[in-house]
């Protein structure tokens, strides 16, 4: 804890004892589980120290094991009859992340794995309710059914029930996919707000020239209205993305370095400047109070929040920039630069 505030440090030691003192073990699992009930600030930099000392699991592990508990409470959430084909499904999305992540792909994320599984456990609960054990028995008509309740989620609905039934036939369990004749009638172009270019000029030479601007606002909003920064580049984005000598960064997930222009390093410079005050040994650029004690990343609240000051939200700016960049650069090169799909850099054309 040498890195730590004293007087910090002194109390995450003293809090410590006593949770050790209260629960009559030293087993860490137990005392995270302790600390994250009673004393919630201390949960971080006690599973910080846990992982450092190889004591647990490292985070990423951590994380699977907290996922694949989730996957297993929606696929027991289907009613028995329909739950062996949504078990494989589930198996077959954590087999294409694998497979992904491989091939240097960017793997689907957790959290739209289980969309997906969301989206299969309600239908199977209102086939259920409709008298259907088995999938193969489910019609145009109960798939259409079941999406008119939320018309909003359409969209979202019918991926994930294409991607369900594209698996279930492969696989045998049903003749044929119901949901090829259905579709989800989409606006085409970016509809979203954006700035115009005076309200651009305004906002640049604020976090260009003024010195009472906080570090992390005049770099968070700089790097997505010029670089059209993603709020989780902005948060994953370490010490080992920075290359000084060519004043140049690579966001995360980007497959090329960025030589910034003059008034975004300026602003990375004090964002390193404000992190080194913090004395902290969290690897991260976007360093907050909050976890300078940890080795963590800022969340995203704290990316929307900093740029509170101007009333504006991460997106805008980074839709303002992807605007530009599709009227002035050839799709590929859209999508190389920022580590896009083609779908997503199509929205903005």
């Amino acid at each position: 804890m040498t890195h730590r505030h004293t007087s910090y440090a002194a109390d995450a030691i003293t809090h410590t004892a006593r949770l050790i003192l209260d629960t009559g073990t030293i087993d860490p699992h137990t005392l995270l589980t302790h600390a994250r009930c009673g004393s919630p600030w201390l949960g971080r930099p006690l599973a910080d120290f846990f992982h450092a000392q190889r004591l647990l699991e490292a985070p990423g592990a951590a994380e699977e094991v907290r996922a694949a508990a989730r996957r297993e409470g929606r696929i027991e959430a289907v009613p028995a009859p329909l739950r062996p084909a949504v078990r494989s499904f589930a198996q077959a999305l954590q087999a294409q992340r694998e497979r992904a992540a491989g091939l240097g792909l960017r793997p689907n994320r957790w959290k739209t794995i289980e969309v997906r599984l969301d989206t299969v456990r309600d239908l199977s609960l209102h086939a259920e309710s409709r008298g259907h054990t088995t999938w193969a028995s489910l019609t145009v008509m109960d798939l259409e059914a079941f999406l008119v309740r939320n018309p909003a989620r359409r969209a979202s609905w019918l991926a994930g029930l294409r991607q369900f039934f594209s698996h279930a036939h492969r696989t045998g369990v049903v003749l044929h996919n119901p949901a090829v004749a259905l579709d989800a009638p989409q606006p085409r172009g970016f509809r979203g707000a954006t700035l115009t270019l005076d309200e651009q000029r305004v906002i640049y030479r604020r976090w260009s020239s003024r010195r009472d601007v906080h570090p992390h606002e005049a770099f968070i909003g700089l790097a997505a209205l010029l670089h059209a920064a993603t709020t989780t580049e902005l948060r994953l984005l370490t010490l080992g993305h920075v290359t000084a000598a060519r004043r140049a960064i690579r966001f995360p997930g980007r497959s090329i370095d960025i030589a910034l222009d003059t008034a975004t390093w300026s602003a990375l410079v004090d964002c390193l400047g404000y992190r080194a005050s913090l004395r902290t040994d969290n690897p991260h650029v976007l360093v907050t109070r909050l976890t300078r004690t940890t080795a963590g990343p800022a969340g995203a609240a704290h990316i929307r929040d900093s740029l509170a000051p101007v009333g504006l939200l991460p997106r805008i700016l980074r839709s303002t920039r992807l605007l530009t960049l599709a009227g002035e650069l050839d799709i590929k090169q859209l999508t190389a630069a920022l580590g896009m799909s083609y779908a997503g850099a199509a929205h903005y054309l």
